[in-house]
């Protein structure tokens, strides 16, 4: 059996996954601290839970375009790229909320640009069906 958009379920999926992470990640330190609200003044719980809502800000957004766009086009390579390019970026992102000096930059740079370029993909694909006036050719009955 054939997925009907592969790469928006392999997208999900990972997705699916990386949120799983960030959930533990955070339920780990808060278990650790004893803090079952909020971040109790602790810094750690803090940035783990500003990574987790940062992942809930954005994630949605980029795995609707891939969707959006793949339903309209198709599967292509350039789109794998974009999705395996998501998946790295959120996962580096949390490493660097955790002190890793180039994650934090690294991953909401390459999120920011992903929102931005899919975006105006998605926005710009349905406007260059009404690209410029085509002139049109009208044919003549045949005679006979």
């Amino acid at each position: 059996m054939l997925a009907t958009l592969p790469i928006t379920l392999v997208t999900a999926g990972g997705a699916g996954l990386i949120a799983l992470w960030l959930a533990i990640r955070t339920g780990m330190v808060r278990r650790a601290a004893g803090i079952s609200i909020g971040d109790g003044g602790n810094e750690r719980l803090r940035a783990r839970m500003r990574a987790q809502a940062n992942y809930a800000e954005t994630a949605p957004f980029i795995l609707i375009l891939i969707g959006a766009i793949e339903a309209a086009h198709g599967p292509s390579l350039w789109l794998w790229a974009a999705s395996i390019a998501f998946l790295l970026a959120r996962v580096a992102h949390p490493f660097g909320m955790d002190g890793v000096r180039w994650c934090r930059a690294g991953g909401i740079l390459v999120t920011f640009l992903l929102l931005l370029g899919l975006g105006l993909y998605a926005v710009l694909t349905p406007l260059a069906a009404f690209g410029p006036a085509r002139p049109t050719v009208e044919t003549l009955p045949s005679r006979g």
